[in-house]
């Protein structure tokens, strides 16, 4: 544990003008990884953080919708802030290997920046900062890390990449983790 930041719930909203892959539409998902490099021990914990984590960074099948809205959260184990964040949509087939339909990633820094304000008491809303979109990420318009019900929280719409259309829209919130080594 004491090799974790803490973790990262990310809620994916939804998905906007996905690619068809099917006749008519798509029966899309969303799975969430994060890019790791590892020597020695830390091998083992990171495979152990993999199996048990592996079952959950995978939004539900939304059937026949181009549009879909999973409103679901997915917690991802922060080891290394500086490696991306990459989300993987696909289109669930029966008797074939699932469809590719475009991936994006970010990174956390800017979010884990504004964390470590250690901001309180501010009214719900306030924009802390605001991240543009460049060739470094994946956002498809500004997004802004803002003061919400007591949290900082970041939210984004990030423009699929590798098809020919398709964006995501995912809002970020950071949570601790009793004996790991923070932020």
């Amino acid at each position: 544990m004491e090799n974790l930041m803490g973790l990262l719930r990310i809620h994916v909203t939804k998905g906007v003008n996905l690619a068809i892959r099917d006749v008519r539409s798509s029966d899309p998902y969303v799975t969430i990884r994060t890019g790791r490099q590892f020597d020695g021990v830390q091998l083992l914990t990171a495979l152990f953080i993999d199996f048990c984590a592996v079952f959950k960074l995978k939004t539900r099948v939304v059937k026949h919708d181009v549009n879909p809205e999973w409103d679901e959260d997915l917690t991802l184990f922060i080891a290394d802030p500086h490696l991306p964040v990459q989300l993987l949509t696909y289109d669930r087939d029966t008797f074939s290997p699932d469809d590719k339909m475009g991936d994006a990633e970010f990174y956390i820094t800017d979010y884990l920046q504004a964390l470590r304000m250690r901001l309180e008491g501010l009214p719900s809303g306030t924009i802390i900062t605001k991240v543009q979109p460049s060739g470094e990420n994946c956002l498809a318009e500004q997004s802004r890390i803002v003061w919400a019900d007591g949290k900082v929280v970041q939210n984004m719409f990030l423009r699929l990449r590798n098809v020919e259309r398709g964006e995501l829209e995912i809002q970020l919130q950071w949570i601790d983790i009793p004996g790991s080594r923070g932020l």
